[in-house]
This record gives C-alpha cells, structure tokens and sequence, in this order.
C-alpha cells in the first residue's frame, strides 16, 4: 500500500484536503492526523473490520480498547448507555479537550473497537484537524496514537511515517502537536469514578467538578498485569518504551547524577553506548553518553511535550542503555512519571 502524506493546516485545515481524508474513513481505511495529545491513526469506530484494520496496523493487541472520537456533546447518546450527569458535567467543564471517559456502549459500537467489553472510551478531540475530519467523514473515528504498538506515541507526522508508511492509507501532516501526552482517561461505568490514565486533566481538577474520585491506577501504576483485559488504553501493556532498556534512577538530585555518571562510565568501559535522559538543570553534570534534556523541571508543559520526541531521538542513536532521571512531581508530574515508568518496563535503581 502506498502511503499518502498530505501537509495540512493545523489551524484552518484546507477542505480539500480533508475530504480526500474522510474518504478513505468512510470507505474503511485507515488515516493518521494530529490532536491536540499525540498522532491518532483513526477509522470508522462503528465498522468491525475498520477497527480490526488498525489493531493490524499497528501490531496492538485486539484486547486493548480504542478511544472513540466525536465532534459534538450530543454524540455521547449514540454510542453511549446512559450518559450520567458526571459525564455532561465533565463534557461541559473539559470538553473538547484531552479527557476521555469510559461509559457503557450501546449495541452499535462493535466489540472489536472495544477490545471485547461492554464500556466504550469516548473523547472530544479540540484540534481544528481531528474535529473537521470527524465531521467531514460523518463517522465516528475510533483512534489509539498512531505508532506501532508499544513504541514512544508520535508527536510529530514524521513519527508516523517511520512507524506506519505503506500499512496505512494517508497521514495528514498538521506539524508538532502541542500537547505531547495522551488524554486523560477516567471511568464512569462504576459506582466510584476512577482515574485509569493520568493526564493534562489531573485527578484534582476531575475532583473539582465530581467532588469524588478514585486515583488508584492498578496497572499503570503498580506494574501488575494478569490475564484480564484492560479497560482503557495504556494500561496493561509496554507502552512507549524506546528501543534500548531503560531505567530510571530514584533518589536526591545529587545521589542520582553519582549514580548514572558511575553506570556511564562503566558501559564506557565496556565499549557501551549509553543515553542519559536529564532536565536542562542537571544536563551540564554528566560527561559519558548521550546527553538529552526534556526540559527545565520548573516547566512541566515543557518535559511533557518533549519527552516522546527525545526517547525517539535516542532509538536512532543504537544505543545499548538509557538511564533517567525521575520526574515525579504534582500534577502533569503524575502523567509523565506514568509514561515514564511503562517505558523502562517499571525498571527503577535507587540511587547511592
């Protein structure tokens, strides 16, 4: 299959274009475009092998639900039953945005686009891109990050096309995308709501609006993975890991920079190559290795965005390890510790 790579306006997507796009949604293929998150690569959410073509594509586990999009509150009561007044108020407080909530599916949403269970994920995407095709295509669009599964999720087309050229049929080019995280994932199918996936949305800002959540994360947090199936994305599985281990070092900020320049120096030893993954604070302390900051640890925003672009810059590097530093504060912290930890498979050394 030959790939088309179309650039687009990530403001005011060219018409033209998105038609070409949502003719390859409405006919069962398979097209990449940015959110405001990550690349999704989206098909009709409603048609069984549409689904089926991106678990394929991407080499996913048909276990693992797919989000789907919508351009408009009032498409919760296709594909969802009931709505509860948590969801109107989320949808109200957060929507469009990078909140994806867990409800119970009607019968129309195929089980294929939901990895078998009874709950849909459901997500108002805010990019003028992912909002136009949904529309345009007059399909609901069901789509996960458009990587190969368990790679770093794309925040840029170019990831796309190194990952997915000549399994998808189009990839709509809107430039990096602003966010640099997945949504946030909370379930509303249970008596107590409960964040699954943490995010831009963090549990405090979800507790506002439903005074009561539950911010226990049994997989993404804890590591433990047994047979039952996960109930929103990125949980169960490796995700996002680069292609050399990982392993993220834990302690004071000095302990920590002693520990990774010993670890370097020993793979220097051995004719190793390593990657040392910092923050523009400590960047200047090591001296072995490839040496990359996500950003300044005062800039939360920033480490987010980054953090997918540099764990992809590295597998281009053939490198033998990659060390990090922790990035465990409040907030957006929690997201990207959570992307962090499923990446180096929960490989932690505490630090001397």
């Amino acid at each position: 299959m030959e790939t088309i790579l179309e650039t687009i306006d990530p403001v005011n997507p060219e018409a033209d274009v998105i038609r070409r796009a949502a003719e390859f949604i409405k006919n069962g293929d398979l097209v990449a475009f940015p959110t405001e998150t990550v690349y999704g690569l989206g098909a009709d959410a409603l048609r069984p092998e549409a689904s089926q073509k991106i678990y394929a594509a991407k080499g996913r586990p048909s276990d693992n639900p797919l989000i789907v999009h919508i351009a408009q509150i009032e498409d919760l009561y296709r594909i969802a039953d009931p709505v509860p007044e948590e969801a109107l108020l989320l949808a109200k407080r957060f929507w469009p945005g990078p909140l994806t909530m867990i409800l119970h599916k009607k019968e129309c949403v195929p089980k294929q686009t939901t990895g078998g269970l009874n709950t849909v994920a459901i997500r108002f995407p805010s990019h003028p891109v992912a909002r136009e095709l949904i529309r345009q295509s007059g399909c609901l669009i069901a789509a996960p990050s458009a990587n190969t599964s368990g790679r770093p999720s794309p925040t840029c087309a170019e990831h796309v096309h190194r990952d997915l050229d000549g399994r998808i049929a189009m990839i709509l080019d809107g430039g990096e995308v602003g966010l640099g995280l997945e949504s946030t994932i909370i379930d509303l199918s249970v008596d107590r709501p409960a964040v699954l996936r943490p995010g831009f949305i963090t549990a405090e800002m979800l507790k506002e609006v439903l005074g009561d959540v539950d911010g226990e994360k049994p997989f993404a947090e804890t590591g433990h993975e047994d047979s039952h199936a996960p109930k929103a994305p990125g949980m169960k599985y490796t995700h996002y890991a680069p292609k050399a281990p990982m392993t993220l070092v834990r302690g004071e900020q000095e302990a920590v920079i002693r520990t990774i320049r010993q670890l370097a120096a020993k793979h220097r030893e051995k004719g190793e190559r390593i990657g040392i993954l910092c923050s523009d604070e400590t960047a200047g302390s090591y001296e072995d290795g490839l040496i990359k900051s996500i950003g300044s640890r005062a800039a939360e925003a920033e480490i987010a965005h980054n953090l997918y672009r540099v764990l992809r810059e590295f597998d281009e590097q053939d490198l033998d390890a990659i060390y990090s530093e922790m990035f465990d504060t409040a907030g957006v912290g929690q997201a990207i510790m959570n992307r962090m930890l499923k990446a180096a498979g929960h490989r932690i050394l505490d630090a001397d």
